[in-house]
């Protein structure tokens, strides 16, 4: 789930405006290899279940119709029509096909395979979703976004065009997994819960923890009810989780946990739908199977660091209760590292109106989301997020599949810092909502710019300075951004010739005045 996943709310912001692009035919290469390959790729994942072999067109008519996401040829190039909404540029469309968790040497599929462990068949289906695109209603509606999300707006998220998007969690195809889940009664009844791998996208910040294209996991695990008045019925399906409870084995870390599972105003129960007792073993298995699954990523991480003799700590793990729309109760797990409680995941009892919705109202459960690059960087100590997406030999030769082993720097560049100043538009401010309407500016339209100029060039954005003119009211800002390569020293000439172009383009784009 998206903030399952981010372990942090949506952001609210106000207005919000975002870069039109000029009418055209978007053609998204959903396998996208430019030569020279560096990383030997396979086509699926040893534990993903090719779920149809439709061909492209037919991907797009489910994608539309609001069916799951099914993978396209790997010749095929879609083309998907402009309008007034677009906002995804090419530097983006450059990404996707990349599918990096599927390179079995690489850190984001050693990681994919070290959590896929603990989540084995037949229980679980382990799946991938390669096809980013999807529609509106399978990103938001569904999920019970209300269209003025801030969620929705062009400056939060990739618009092909007003009905299709680019990802912006996996829980975009989360129906299509509590539905197949009940079509398994038939076919697959051992396989009650699944996790799903996908690559996400979402405008935001530049810096060493932040990309616009990332790597999620979610997971969960459905039991199913009475068809008639489950609550009557709860002991029994409470007793039938209790059993699946007992069948998880133990492990022997202390786990701070104080709280109730349930609190009537912090962390309630849904009421209406669920009994506390029911509550009670769901929440008994969603924490035994994540608690197990943190610590083997982590005990591997804590391998990793004393091998390349750094300090490692006992292991340290707590629950903190905490809030998502998605369910209730629920909790983060975070895990005391290298000096600092880190969140490393979001879980809870899925709300039950989610389930409703997509159709199996006689089913519970509980469901979890983790950021793949956070817990690669952990485990790999990987500095810099663009390093994923390097083709740098030096950096790919590092790791091998089934392997965790810490990241040797092979240089670190000098960085080049350069001042953009600039007068907002008269009228305008930065901030803003909509989800496509209102254009005021807004940061991660700048940032976009930035990528657009520079791509990995760039290692971070960070406003320095901003003041409001006391006559004129016009509102001035300064963003400093520091030209880096992970690659090679930049020359100075280079540098410049990035920021020349990034300044017209600013005054292009947002129709702001230099300073």
């Amino acid at each position: 789930m998206r903030l399952l996943a981010t372990g942090r709310a949506l952001r609210a912001s106000s207005s919000r405006w975002a870069i039109a692009s000029s009418r055209r035919n978007l053609r998204i290469p959903l396998s996208h290899l430019p030569e020279p390959l560096t990383i030997k790729r396979r086509e699926w994942s040893s534990t993903a279940v090719r779920r149809t072999g439709a061909s492209a067109t037919d991907a797009t008519k489910a994608s539309i119709a609001g069916a799951s996401t099914v993978r396209p040829s790997a010749t095929d190039k879609q083309s998907y029509k402009s309008d007034e909404w677009t906002n995804t540029t090419d530097t983006i469309l450059s990404h996707v096909g990349r599918r990096l968790y599927l390179d079995e040497n690489h850190p984001l599929a050693i990681t994919r395979q070290l959590i896929e462990s603990q989540f084995p068949r037949p229980t679980y289906g382990n799946y991938t979703e390669e096809n980013p695109v999807v529609t509106t209603a399978q990103n938001f509606d569904v999920l019970g976004f209300p269209a003025d999300h801030p969620g929705r707006s062009r400056t939060d998220t990739y618009y092909l065009n007003e009905k299709l998007v680019l990802r912006t969690h996996t829980s975009a195809h989360q129906q299509a997994y509590f539905q197949q889940i009940s079509r398994n009664e038939r076919t697959r009844p051992e396989e009650v819960g699944y996790t799903v791998v996908a690559d996400v996208y979402r405008r935001d910040a530049i810096d060493r923890s932040h990309y616009p294209v990332f790597h999620q996991m979610e997971g969960a695990m459905l039991w199913k009810r009475p068809d008639t008045e489950p609550l009557k019925h709860a002991g029994e399906t409470a007793a039938n989780i209790r059993e699946d409870v007992g069948r998880i084995p133990a492990h022997d870390v202390v786990v701070e946990d104080p709280n109730p599972t349930i609190h009537p105003e912090r962390n309630p129960l849904q009421a209406e739908f669920h009994s506390a007792e029911e509550v009670e073993e769901v929440a008994a298995h969603l924490k035994r199977s994540l608690e197990r699954m943190v610590i083997k990523i982590f005990t591997e991480a804590s391998k990793a660091a004393a091998g390349s003799q750094e300090e490692t700590e006992p292991l340290k793990v707590r629950w903190v209760e905490a809030y998502f729309p998605f369910t209730s109760p629920s909790w983060e797990l975070e895990v005391f590292w290298q000096g600092d409680w880190l969140e490393v995941l979001g879980c809870g009892v899925i709300k039950q109106e989610l389930l409703n919705n997509s159709d199996v109202p006689n089913r519970m459960g509980w469901a979890f989301g983790i950021g793949l690059e956070r817990i690669a960087m952990l485990l790999f100590n990987i500095p810099d997020i663009r390093l994923f997406w390097s083709r740098d030999e030096r950096f790919l030769s590092q790791f091998k599949a089934g392997q965790i082993t810490r990241f040797k720097p092979f240089s670190k560049y000098p960085a080049c810092y350069k001042d953009v100043a600039f007068w907002l538009p008269s009228g305008a401010a930065s901030g803003g909502s909509a989800a496509g309407g209102a254009k005021p500016v807004h940061e991660n339209d700048i940032m976009e710019i930035v990528r657009g100029v520079a791509g990995d060039l760039v290692e971070d954005v960070r406003l320095v300075d901003e003041f409001t003119h006391p006559k004129t009211k016009r509102k001035s800002m300064c963003y400093r951004i520091n030209y880096r390569s992970l690659e090679r020293t930049l020359t100075n000439t280079e540098a410049n010739d990035l920021h020349d172009e990034l300044r017209q383009k600013l005054v292009d784009l947002l129709n702001v005045e230099l300073r």
